[in-house]
């Protein structure tokens, strides 16, 4: 297959995206279908620069990562936390966050992920579990919406991503809206001002990660302890 037109073309991200994955639930998700990545199909056998060679950055929303199961999980066995509410998921990838608070009866769910055919497989996924939810490829940090809830998982693997991510959050927390972090304790992972409500073993992949199990939690804003430190060792 020509690789080369994908982001001009719609229905070859989705053909892209149906010949390169299975579709399956993750372990904590039985209520939820994603389209995941498939080992031995020749996409997932790509290095970075081949990826950007033929116009695709790497391939996050083909995996249930997680901090995304654990907070999807949590608000599925706790639906008032998003029942009525207005929801942003944001760096959703998959979908998989924004669904389960769909699914758990929020008034408004917007997801967001600055990559494009993240935005087409969020698409999918939403079709294959009649599950509606709006769609942004804007890039929000910074932006003070009116959202009630702010859902972010697995953001903390990069140093610059954390950065920009953490104080925001937390300014958003400052202002009285719900902050809840899915992580299973990576190394930029906020050491201060994070309160742990939740725990739970989630299956991973190896291809993406360094296990096939992770535990992860779920963290909300602790005002209490908020740090306003720009230190990086806080990030």
């Amino acid at each position: 297959m020509d690789y080369d037109y994908y982001h001009d073309d719609q229905d070859a991200l989705r053909q892209l995206i149906r010949e390169n994955t299975n579709l399956e639930s993750p372990r904590l998700l039985p209520e939820i279908l994603l389209h995941l990545a498939v080992e031995d199909l020749p996409l997932w056998r790509m290095g970075e620069m081949e990826l950007q060679e033929i116009g695709l950055g790497t391939p996050f929303w083909a995996f249930a990562w997680a901090g995304g199961q654990a907070l999807s999980r949590h608000l599925l066995d706790n639906p008032s936390l998003v029942a009525g509410k207005r929801v942003l998921d944001f760096g959703s990838g998959s979908g998989m966050v924004a669904m389960a608070a769909t699914m758990a009866g929020a008034f408004e769910v917007t997801a967001t992920d600055i990559d494009p055919v993240a935005a087409v497989a969020m698409q999918m996924n939403a079709e294959e579990n009649n599950c509606y939810f709006d769609i942004s490829t804007e890039d929000v940090v910074g932006e003070h919406g009116d959202w009630d809830v702010i859902l972010v998982g697995d953001v903390c693997y990069d140093a610059d991503i954390a950065r920009a991510v953490i104080p925001w959050i937390k300014a958003l927390a400052q202002e009285g809206r719900e902050v809840l972090i899915g992580d299973p304790g990576r190394f930029y992972l906020p050491k201060l001002g994070l309160k742990k409500i939740a725990k739970y073993a989630s299956e991973t992949t190896s291809l993406m990660e360094d296990t096939d199990l992770r535990n992860a939690q779920v963290w909300s804003i602790d005002l209490d302890k908020i740090g306003c430190s720009s230190n990086a060792e806080d990030y």
